[in-house]
């Protein structure tokens, strides 16, 4: 049973710092892309950043590229995005997903190929 928490959302000033977590269990595959996605009230879900567990290559949006940085502790069971000279726009919630069919990069920000899905925590920038 795969289960992801993330943790690490909260409110700061633009330009401040937050790093979020994602600890997952049940969930072993490796060779495919682990993600965090974002969704504002209204919009659609957007891919911020993915990482290929099998060789460490990550992409972002444009939107957060030189500013975020996805990163993963296997012994630890823990994604986490870093998330540098945040902005207004960075503001809604977030979630980390993973599914073992996701193995292209090129398809790494279609939502809805991903099973498994966090909670969420919500980032608010002021």
């Amino acid at each position: 049973h795969v289960q992801l928490v993330e943790s690490g959302g909260g409110s700061v000033q633009a330009g401040g710092s937050l790093r979020l977590s994602c600890a997952f269990s049940g969930y072993t595959y490796s060779g495919n892309c682990m993600a965090w996605f974002r969704q504002a009230p209204g919009k659609e879900r957007e891919g911020v950043a993915t990482i290929y567990t099998g060789d460490g290559t990550t992409s972002y949006a444009d939107s957060v590229k030189g500013r975020f940085t996805i990163s993963l502790d296997r012994p630890k069971n823990t994604l986490y995005l870093q998330m540098n000279s945040l902005k207004p726009e960075d503001s809604t919630k977030y979630y980390c997903a993973v599914d073992p069919k996701v193995i292209m990069m090129g398809v790494w920000t279609n939502w809805n190929l991903y099973q498994y899905w966090g909670q969420g925590t919500q980032v608010t920038v002021s």
